[in-house]
């Protein structure tokens, strides 16, 4: 980002401008932020070009463009005018860099990330063509490289297929090198082959680090791409006959997407395999460092450079038309981070390891919903935990039962009333649940996981959960006076006194602390962390107002550091948090985390990563160890639960109120696949909550009253077949 100049306006839309991002001959990218803090990348058309109606045409259509593929492989539209004097659009801001500034930092791609490279760009292309467009400008500078896969940016002149081309006559709008042979001599007349097309010599360009048609003016370059032969030298031989076919002059002969998919899929994902063209040997499987300019002479002459490759062409004494290249050079829309671990894309396999599934597993799909008599139905959420191959639920509507996690069949059935809220937890043969008889009395109630009869039970707190811990199960008495644990028999083990303040029982890494902070309510004064045992509460850290426990890691508490702890009320507001808290437990020393930026949304600790899920559908994983931001996604799924986490198939699993499902790779958070809305869900789903929790490799899920499980394939699930 490069500092405003003289002229650049401070603030567009609202938004406060804070640098450049880029610039081109049709528009310059600032970096923005909102009042609340969020930051977007806003691009403001040049004056000249906003006196254009057939440009501000094209921009309105670009707007139009990005939004109906949004939350796929672009970035989201925050905001916009086309109509304002000078038009301008903000999208979401993540810093990093293009296919074109990586090849030229770190040299072409290994051929384990050209073939994620080519099945992200063959999905990015695929929900363009649904939603019925064209992008015609698929060229390195509009593919950003992100830890969830590529993105495909920029919709300037992209358009609706088989509808006519807002160019002038005379006047052709691309980029030569990446252009289709019809894009440069019938423009009106693009389909999605032409895509196509660009997909192929983009390939080429990460491959070798130019494109199969350079020469040194557009116009040879354009001659080339109508009427020359492709240079692949260097292109790696098991890519050679996908990028061929691509390359295809005839639009027709060229392969459907899905069969591009299909044949990258096949391909080796190690990068010992397979040799380029040319005979050289295959690169190394990771990324290159920078190279100085001796190193890259050497590579220059034994054909493996890293740079521009100078290819001899022949000389043209005329071309058949003028061709008058156009176009707004900046990426638009989302700038994501350049992590400094690269990882393949969600198409990659997870693993060779069958999955695990309950025995006779089917996909399954149940109301939970059991009226009681006289009894109301409406005041909590349900919920099911899961131990094994059982799964346990209770909450508003239904008594407890334990569900045949293979069928969805209910096996038994407690209690004469609803249980008020979803089970605690399931540990040594018992299900832990709550009771609550009347207004004023709350209860754990120790069931028989195998047959639901009731071992034993217990008063507690009615403010105050239980939680499991590693030795057994901690309360907090009735009268607030004390902690107390208790063993699998129902034995109180030992009490520990509470503090004249608020308190309540935690149990991060499954050791019990006491987390309590001066006054009536929870958050409005700093955090004492105290570490509870047999009569003994011992503070061990200070926190800051508002600290969030997330869990442990390591043996460690963890907690996310608010930004601001003051009190907003506003709906939709959500705490932007800027730091992890990583406690040592025997001394009590607190190491601060810093974030590469404040995050929002509800956080979740899962393997040592933190998950942050907004409710527009972003989700941001972040190491729980470091801090680092490892990928973030825009989904276009508003309101997901709380992830579940795959370590075989390394997915992470959401579900949102209306029973669709949805997977992303753990590793980039790519999207793996999505599932439909279930047909009937019932009438709560607006109230509750939804939740997903695995049952070995089973997804179980939650839309209001309806549970139903479906495999880690996804739509088409119905088997225990291995992973994909």
């Amino acid at each position: 980002m490069t500092p405003l100049s003289t002229g650049d306006p401070e603030s567009i839309g609202g938004y406060t401008l804070l640098g450049r991002l880029g610039a081109g001959g049709m528009g310059v990218v600032y970096l923005g932020v909102s009042a609340s803090g969020r930051q977007v990348a806003v691009k403001l058309v040049r004056g000249p070009y906003a006196q254009e109606e057939e440009f501000r045409t094209r921009f309105r259509q670009e707007i139009e463009a990005a939004r109906r593929v949004s939350g796929a492989f672009t970035a989201p539209v925050v905001d916009a005018d086309p109509d304002a004097d000078r038009p301008w659009m903000a999208t979401l801001y993540v810093p990093g860099l293009n296919l074109a500034e990586v090849v030229e930092k770190d040299g072409p791609l290994s051929q384990r990330e050209l073939r994620a490279l080519g099945l992200g760009l063959t999905e990015a292309l695929r929900d363009i063509q649904r939603a019925g467009l064209v992008h015609r400008d698929l060229k390195p500078r509009n593919v950003l490289m992100t830890e969830d896969g590529p993105r495909v940016i920029d919709f300037g002149i992209s358009r609706a297929s088989g509808h006519q081309s807002l160019t002038t006559t005379g006047r052709m709008i691309g980029t030569p090198p990446f252009m289709s042979p019809e894009q440069l001599a019938s423009p009106r007349d693009v389909t999605p082959a032409s895509d196509v097309f660009s997909l192929g010599s983009l390939l080429v360009f990460a491959a070798v680090g130019t494109g199969p048609f350079d020469a040194d003016s557009p116009y040879i370059t354009g001659y080339q791409v109508v009427h020359g032969t492709p240079d692949l030298g260097g292109v790696p031989e098991a890519l050679l006959g996908i990028v061929e076919r691509c390359l295809d002059k005839d639009p027709a002969a060229r392969p459907e997407l899905a069969d591009i998919h299909r044949m990258l899929q096949a391909l080796p994902e190690s990068d010992a395999i397979g040799s380029p063209k040319t005979g050289q040997s295959a690169k190394p499987p990771h990324r290159p460092t920078p190279r100085s300019a001796a190193t890259t002479s050497a590579d220059a002459a034994t054909g493996i450079g890293t740079g521009k490759r100078r290819r001899a062409r022949m000389l043209l004494t005329g071309l058949g038309a003028v061709l008058a290249v156009t176009g707004l050079c900046i990426g638009v829309g989302v700038f994501v981070s350049d992590s400094d671990t690269k990882t393949p894309t969600a198409t990659a396999t997870a693993t060779t390891r069958a999955a695990s599934l309950p025995d006779g597993w089917r996909p399954w799909q149940t109301k939970l919903q059991y009226d009681v008599k006289g009894v109301p139905l409406d005041y909590d959420s349900p919920g099911c935990v899961a131990e094994g191959s059982a799964l346990f639920c209770g909450g508003t509507g239904f008594t407890a039962a334990r569900i045949d996690a293979a069928s969805g069949r209910t096996l038994w059935r407690t209690g004469t009333r609803p249980q008020g809220t979803q089970p605690i937890g399931v540990r040594d043969g018992l299900v832990y649940m709550y009771e609550e008889p009347d207004d004023r009395t709350r209860r754990v109630v120790a069931l028989d996981a195998g047959t639901g009869h009731r071992r034993w039970q217990r008063d507690i707190n009615p403010s105050e959960d239980a939680v499991l811990y590693d030795g057994g199960l901690l309360t907090m008495s009735p009268d607030y006076s004390s902690f107390v644990a208790y063993g699998p028999s129902g034995k109180e083990l030992w009490r520990a006194p509470s503090l004249d303040e608020y308190c309540t029982p935690s149990a991060p890494g499954g050791v019990p602390y006491a987390l309590c902070s001066q006054g009536n309510e929870p958050g409005q004064a700093p955090v004492e962390l105290m570490k509870l045992g047999p009569g003994s509460l011992t503070e061990t850290a200070t926190l800051p107002k508002k600290a969030e426990a997330l869990g442990a890691v390591g043996g460690q508490p963890l907690f996310l550091a608010p930004q601001t702890a003051k009190d907003v009320y506003e709906a939709g507001y959500e705490r932007p948090y800027n730091a992890l808290l990583r406690v040592a437990s025997e001394t009590g020393q607190v190491r601060r985390i810093p974030l590469a930026h404040p995050l929002t949304g509800a956080a979740t600790l899962v393997g040592g990563v933190v998950y942050f899920v907004r409710s527009d559908g972003s989700v941001t994983a972040v190491s729980a160890d470091s801090g680092r931001q490892l990928w973030q996604k825009m989904t276009d799924m508003e309101s997901l639960s709380a992830p579940a986490v795959s370590a075989t198939y390394k997915r992470v699993y959401f579900s949102n109120r209306f029973g669709r499902l949805l997977a992303l790779d753990s590793r980039t958070g790519a999207e793996v696949w999505r599932t439909s809305a279930l047909d009937d869900p019932g009438d709560k789903v607006q109230s509750y909550p939804p939740r997903v929790l695995l049952v070995k490799d089973a997804i179980v899920a939650m839309a209001g009253y309806t549970a139903f499980s479906r495999g880690p394939d996804g739509p088409t699930s119905r088997s225990s077949d291995g992973p994909t």
